[in-house]
C-alpha cells in the first residue's frame, strides 16, 4: 500500500521549469527554458494578437520571466499560469507572426536539460533577397574580395570551456571582429560575419550566408580542446576529399541546390543538366575548391607559425559540416587549445587575439596577392604592376601537365606551385595559372 502511494507523489512533483533564457538573432530568437529532466510538451502559434503557446505536462514554474530582458526580440511579454492541474502553459505575446519550432537538448558541460523553443522571422527571410553577384566579367574589373569570418558557436552553444570557465563562443567572437576589421581596412577586401552578437547559427546557415554574400573566401574561427590539459597549437583545416563526396551526393540528390550553384567565385549552374554531367560539374567545382582552400590554408599557417606554435605543420582535412561548399574554398582556423590552461590565458588577451588575426589576415592576403581572383582590384594591381609581358596567364588543355609547362617556360615546377598557391602539381583542364616571365 505504501508503495502504491509513491506513484502518484513521484508524478505530482513533476519537471520543473528552473530558468530561462533568450538569445535574439537577425532571423530568429530562442528561448531557452532551463527544465529538471526531460518533459512533455506541445508548442502551436495563434494570430489576431500574435502568440506562441507553450504547453508543459507535469511541470512547475520556479522562475519569474519577468526578469528576462526582451528587447531585440519579438516577444512583448510572457505569461505563464497553472492548467488542467498539474501541467503549465506559458503563453508569449508576440508584436509579429512567426513560426515557432522547439526541441529539447541533452545536459552538457555548463547547462542540464532545456527544452528550446525557436521564434522563426518567416517574413525577415522571405524578404532577404541574395545580394547581386559581384563579378565582374571586365578584366579592368576592380571589385574587392570578399571574406566571410565565421566566428564558431554562440548563444546556447558555449562551445568548448577552459579550465577557468573562459568560453570558447566568446574568444572567437572577439577574434572574428578583430579579423574582419583587419581585412576591412586593406584596400580590394570586404569582409562579412557570419554572427556579429552571442546567438547561434546552424551550420548549414553559415555557409548559404557565405553564398549570399558572393564569398570569394569562407573563414570559420574556433578554439580546440582535448580531454586532457596537455595539447596546445594552433591548426587550420580544409575539406576532406570523403567529406567532399559525401556532400556532391547531398548537393545532387536536393533539386533546390541546382540552380543554387555557382555563388562564389564561379557561374556554373547545375540546373537542367543530366545527372552525369552534374555530377562531373559539382565533383570539378569541389576539387577545386579543395585544392584553393589548401593553398590558402598553407599560406596562413606559414604566417600563424610565426606567432604561435602549430599543432600540426601541414593543413589537416576533415569532413566538417560548415566547410562544405561546393564552390567557395572554405578553412576552419582553430586558434589553440582553449582546455589548455596557458592557451586558455593567451585566448582570452586582445593583444594574443589581434596577433593571430593578424597572421591569419597576412597568410589570405599572400594568397590572394599571388593568385587574385580575375576581376578584382588586387588582379588589376597586379596586372598593372608588373607589366605586359612579365606575367601571363594560361588555361590549362587536355595533356598539359605542370611539370611540361615549367619545361616550356623556363621555370621550376615549385615556382609555378608557388605562383599559383597551389598545394600539389595537380591542373584540371580548363584551369587558369599565371606565369612568370622566365
Amino acid at each position: 500500500m505504501a508503495w502504491s502511494l509513491m506513484v502518484p507523489l513521484a508524478a505530482m512533483a513533476g519537471v520543473s521549469v528552473e530558468s530561462a533564457r533568450i538569445w535574439p538573432a537577425p532571423d530568429h530568437t530562442r528561448l531557452v527554458l532551463d527544465v529538471g529532466g526531460k518533459i512533455d510538451h506541445k508548442v502551436f502559434a495563434l494570430s489576431g494578437p500574435s502568440r506562441l503557446v507553450i504547453d508543459l505536462k507535469n511541470a512547475s514554474l520556479k522562475t519569474d520571466f519577468d526578469k528576462l530582458d526582451l528587447s531585440g526580440s519579438p516577444v512583448r511579454r510572457i505569461r505563464s499560469a497553472p492548467r488542467n492541474g498539474n501541467d503549465l502553459r506559458v503563453v508569449l505575446d508576440l508584436k509579429s507572426d512567426i513560426k515557432p519550432r522547439s526541441f529539447e537538448l541533452e545536459p552538457n558541460q555548463q547547462y542540464g536539460h532545456r527544452l528550446v523553443v525557436d521564434l522563426i522571422d518567416e517574413g525577415g527571410l522571405k524578404a532577404r533577397k541574395p545580394a547581386e553577384p559581384t563579378i565582374s566579367q571586365n578584366s579592368n574589373g576592380k571589385r574587392d574580395i570578399i571574406v566571410v569570418v565565421d566566428a564558431g558557436h554562440g548563444g546556447e552553444d558555449p562551445g568548448a570551456i577552459g579550465p577557468r570557465g573562459t568560453r570558447e563562443k566568446d574568444v572567437v567572437l572577439k577574434m572574428a571582429k578583430t579579423l574582419a576589421d583587419l581585412i576591412e581596412a586593406k584596400p580590394g577586401y570586404t569582409a562579412r560575419l557570419t554572427r556579429n552578437g552571442d546567438y547561434y547559427i546552424d551550420l548549414r546557415s553559415r555557409t548559404l550566408l557565405a553564398r549570399k554574400h558572393n564569398a570569394d573566401l569562407f573563414v570559420s574561427v574556433h578554439a580546440d580542446a582535448f580531454r586532457t590539459p596537455q595539447p596546445r597549437g594552433a591548426s587550420v583545416f580544409a575539406l576532406s576529399q570523403r567529406g567532399a563526396t559525401s556532400e556532391t551526393a547531398r548537393w545532387l540528390a536536393k533539386s533546390e541546390n541546382r540552380s543554387d550553384l555557382i555563388g562564389g567565385a564561379g557561374g556554373v549552374s547545375l540546373d537542367g543538366r543530366d545527372e552525369m554531367l552534374a555530377g562531373v560539374l559539382l565533383d570539378l567545382s569541389m576539387t577545386a575548391s579543395i585544392n584553393s582552400s589548401l593553398g590558402v590554408g598553407s599560406s596562413i599557417l606559414g604566417r600563424l607559425g610565426s606567432v604561435a606554435k602549430l599543432h600540426k605543420k601541414g593543413v589537416e582535412q576533415a569532413a566538417f559540416a560548415v566547410l562544405k561548399s561546393p564552390d567557395i574554398p572554405s578553412i576552419l582556423v582553430e586558434a589553440g587549445f582553449i582546455s589548455n590552461p596557458k592557451e586558455e590565458q593567451n585566448l582570452s588577451s586582445s593583444w594574443y587575439r589581434e596577433k593571430l588575426s593578424r597572421a591569419v589576415f597576412e597568410g589570405i592576403d599572400d594568397y590572394f596577392q599571388k593568385t587574385p581572383p580575375p576581376g578584382t582590384l588586387l588582379a588589376w594591381q597586379k596586372q598593372n604592376s608588373q607589366g605586359a609581358g612579365s606575367v601571363s596567364q594560361y588555361r590549362i588543355r587536355r595533356g598539359d601537365t605542370l611539370s611540361g609547362l615549367a619545361k616550356e617556360n623556363q621555370t621550376s615546377v615549385s615556382e609555378l606551385m608557388q605562383y599559383n598557391g597551389l598545394n600539389d602539381d595537380r591542373v584540371m583542364v580548363g584551369q587558369t595559372i599565371r606565369i612568370p616571365a622566365s
